[in-house]
């Protein structure tokens, strides 16, 4: 019997990953290394956020907590394509990692280690930020686990390939550079998806360039098509590789569609990234991230229920891949 999320069940207690907050998709809460073993798809949150690049802190790392809370509205169907994620699959909630406030070490090492655990167990992780520093420590180890033959398909307004910021290194501008470094992952399978916007510099471009990483920008995707430019995207994240990495900032939507992340127009739709996000899935997408969600500015919690969609969506493209479907 799979591990199913119990939503939509009246009278029937959703668990809890800690006190008061709920477990994503009400799905059964992951304790030991058994429950670990019986779950085929693992939710795990990183409640972090480093240092600030621009104003005051947003309070992202709240974000593993309201996306949670908003998710116990759905389940694993969509009616598009028939397909119930659950009906496949086991999933389970491991909770969040442990960080100490503005210690990268120590959260660091702590992420690596909790995504080692899934990784190990040979399971499809779903990690819920936090700021986009996280996906380096996340992606440094799937590439690990699949001897640097993956590919990296980041959905973002902006490159996040800062050298350094001041002289932190591991900055949320920075943690595409330090990936660009990393001996287990080639950049010449990495696409930045969406990238638009006067906030980005023009030193992101030529550092991509320098490094063989590739850009689509958003007004490429607008000109073209969303599908036509995640299957460019999904065949150069491909080429010779075994796995793809998926990782989503909410500014990837437009601000419209997005009011719980910065300010960002001419951005995708939330249906763009939910077609997007299932060609990923139905392609060789093998792990997801999505970060960047600030809740305090979004009282209505309407982009944690947009992170919650997208999810579903890129796995309900993993199921159609993995069953023939």
């Amino acid at each position: 019997m799979k591990n199913k999320p119990i939503c939509y069940v009246p009278g029937r207690e959703i668990p809890e990953v800690f006190s008061g907050v709920s477990s994503f998709l009400g799905l059964p809460v992951i304790k030991t290394k058994e429950d670990l073993e019986k779950s085929d798809i693992v939710i795990m949150g990183v409640p972090w956020e480093g240092v600030n690049t621009n104003g005051p802190f947003t309070s992202v790392e709240m974000a593993t907590k309201t996306i949670r809370k908003a998710s116990v509205r759905y389940g694993g169907y969509l009616p598009e394509y028939d397909i119930d994620i659950f009906d496949h699959f086991s999933g389970g909630d491991y909770g969040d990692v442990a960080i100490k406030n503005g210690d990268y070490d120590f959260s660091f090492k702590s992420i690596r280690e909790g995504y080692k655990k899934i990784l190990d167990a040979n399971k499809f992780p779903v990690v819920f930020g936090g700021d986009h520093s996280i996906s380096y420590p996340l992606i440094s180890e799937f590439a690990k686990k699949y001897n640097g033959k993956i590919g990296v398909i980041h959905f973002d307004a902006h490159m996040d390939n800062m050298e350094t910021y001041g002289e932190e290194k591991y900055a949320r501008c920075s943690p595409f550079h330090r990936l660009y470094e990393d001996e287990n992952v080639n950049p010449k399978n990495m696409v930045h998806f969406g990238i638009r916007g006067p906030r980005n510099n023009p030193d992101g471009i030529k550092t991509a360039k320098k490094f063989g990483a590739h850009v689509i920008t958003g007004m490429e995707i607008k000109l073209n098509g969303v599908l036509e430019s995640i299957k460019k995207a999904i065949e150069i994240a491909s080429d010779g590789t075994d796995a793809i990495y998926v990782t989503v900032c909410s500014d990837i939507l437009d601000v419209a569609n997005n009011p719980g992340g910065p300010p960002d127009p001419c951005g995708l739709t939330s249906f763009e990234l939910a077609m997007a996000l299932h060609e990923c899935g139905k392609a060789k997408c093998e792990a997801f991230d999505f970060v960047e969600i600030y809740p305090p500015q979004d009282p209505q919690n309407v982009s944690s229920h947009v992170a919650s969609w997208m999810t579903i969506y890129l796995l309900s493209g993993v199921t159609k891949r993995k069953f023939n479907l």
